[in-house]
């Protein structure tokens, strides 16, 4: 699906926000900064000549050296995973039409920690492609059920249906997880660390076998974006623009599978962070996905990364997971979003 399946008067028309640019160099300076915090705050403070060495000398004999080294791979995979949670938060939400829609509110993470924590248990999986082979599998299967749910009756896929669906399946989904653990502790301690969600144990692999899945997803997103735009206007308006509606859903439901379930895989079922930063953007840039998309990849970026930084600092000398402090932000802001959207569609 592209840009061509809107009509040929609306391609040219590319209105860009007066605010765009500031936007984007607000949001490109605040994921520098929270770069430099990444690699220089934690339960050990760097210096700032420790900083350069473990940049610029990885191969330097030197603690601090080494800490910026192994912090390095942990900034990179936490700027690759909040990226993608931005942009399959505002995937979800165009798809659905539900300003509330997120990978962990319509149960797409409980269905991939379900496949995971089998393949732990039965196939004793230890690869990263095979977490995110199972892991896509059980966010795909998920996201259908819940919208099939969440179609059935008269108003079709409404937004509290979607909603009340994805919370159902989510609880149902989560209890099948217990069930499975429970008896068998080996799978417990493996998984447990997983289910919180962290991005503490990246390493250079596990971001090589993400990268594909970041990549076609966002690019997925890009190409799709001026169709989901006439997709807000509503089924039949966008059928009269040329959008094959049904394709168009497919495609970028898709895409945002593809990325939360790589996500979810390597980094555990971290929550909320597609809603706030793409409902940010949304406020700040208006509802125009062609600038809403890749906002929502540098916001989400910074979020989880701020998130990160933030547990390691409050739980020091240890940490807090990054999946806990997202939680602790992202509960108290979808109350308040669904207070003042009434849970009214896009």
């Amino acid at each position: 699906m592209d840009s061509s399946s809107v009509s040929k008067n609306d391609k040219p028309n590319l209105h860009i926000p007066r605010n765009f640019t500031a936007v984007l160099l607000a949001g490109l300076v605040l994921l520098g900064i929270c770069v430099v915090a990444s690699l220089v705050l934690g339960s050990r403070l760097v210096s700032v000549k420790e900083l350069i060495d473990g940049l610029f000398h990885p191969d330097m004999d030197s603690y601090g050296a080494g800490v910026v080294h192994k912090r390095i791979s942990r900034t990179v995979f936490g700027l690759f995973c909040g990226a993608a949670l931005g942009v399959s938060g505002a995937l979800m939400q165009a798809v659905t039409r539900n300003p509330i829609a997120d990978p962990s509110i319509l149960g797409v993470n409980s269905g991939a920690s379900l496949f995971v924590v089998c393949g732990i248990a039965f196939l004793n999986i230890s690869t990263a492609n095979e977490y995110i082979g199972l892991a896509l599998a059980g966010a795909a299967i998920t996201a259908v059920f819940v919208f099939g749910i969440g179609s059935m009756g008269s108003g079709g896929a409404t937004p509290i249906k979607l909603v009340l669906a994805g919370a159902a399946t989510s609880a149902a989904l989560s209890s099948l997880v217990t069930a499975i653990m429970i008896p068998r502790s080996y799978v417990m301690d493996q998984f447990r660390f997983w289910q919180v969600g962290s991005v503490g144990s990246a390493t250079w692999n596990a971001i090589a076998a993400f990268s594909p899945f970041l990549i076609v997803g966002i690019l997925i997103a890009g190409v799709t974006a001026p169709a989901l735009n006439a997709l807000a206007l509503g089924d039949e308006a966008a059928t009269g623009l040329g959008v094959r509606t049904g394709v168009l859903r497919l495609v970028a439901a898709l895409a945002g599978v593809l990325l939360c379930g790589a996500t979810t895989a390597l980094a555990g079922p971290i929550g909320f962070v597609g809603l706030l930063s793409t409902h940010v953007m949304r406020l700040v840039l208006g509802p125009d996905l062609r600038f809403v998309i890749p906002m929502s990849a540098i916001a989400g970026a910074v979020i989880l990364t701020v998130s990160d930084v933030t547990g390691r600092l409050i739980g020091s000398p240890g940490e807090f997971e990054v999946g806990v402090v997202t939680a602790f932000i992202g509960a108290p802001l979808l109350i308040i979003l669904a207070k003042r959207s009434k849970v009214r569609s896009l």
